[in-house]
């Protein structure tokens, strides 16, 4: 009964898209298609995150990162969320699992969501697409409109999320 319950998302998903096959056999066969390349993705995408994040957290002691990116770190601990949000590589839910490694690590909040931020709207890839495609004027503009926005936006949701929330957070990703 514990495995129903806890699989219960999926085995909903899974009578779902039998449902839809039933009706339209079409649009089932499409979705069982979109199913099976997110699955596929996620499969070549997911293991080396958790094995790059597994040296994280072995190499880099806690100290070294509360150093650079903890409480006290400042302009320094905001420009290395940035600049690791930025050049990482994948989709963005490969960030939640490294997000919940720096917590762990005992990196700021607010670098953290900074963090996030610039994995899913200032990644170097990007810049370089849209530089390329749609000028430089365009990169430059939306790289420094992105940049205060997400410090911005950062900062408000670190003071509107109360302390108790924050160190349950924590406390969860400690647990990981």
């Amino acid at each position: 009964m514990a495995v129903i319950k806890r699989y219960r998302f999926f085995l909903v998903t899974i009578l779902m898209l039998g449902l839809i096959t039933l009706v339209n056999q079409d649009l089932g066969h499409k979705a069982l298609q979109v199913t099976q390349y997110s699955i596929r993705e996620m499969l070549l995408i997911i293991p080396p995150i958790f094995i790059l994040l597994g040296l994280l957290d072995i190499w880099v002691p806690r100290e070294t990162m509360m150093k650079y990116m903890g409480e006290g770190s400042g302009l320094k601990g905001i420009a290395l969320a940035f600049f690791i949000g930025s050049a990482a590589a994948g989709p963005l839910y490969g960030a939640f699992p490294v997000a919940a490694v720096f917590m762990k690590k005992g990196v700021k909040f607010q670098n953290v969501l900074i963090f996030l931020g610039a994995w899913s709207t200032t990644k170097i890839p990007m810049f370089l697409f849209e530089y390329g495609a749609l000028g430089a004027r365009f990169a430059l503009t939306r790289l420094l409109v992105d940049i205060p926005g997400i410090i911005l936006i950062s900062s408000l949701m670190a003071k509107s999320v109360s302390k108790e929330k924050i160190t349950a957070l924590y406390k969860q990703a400690e647990s990981l």
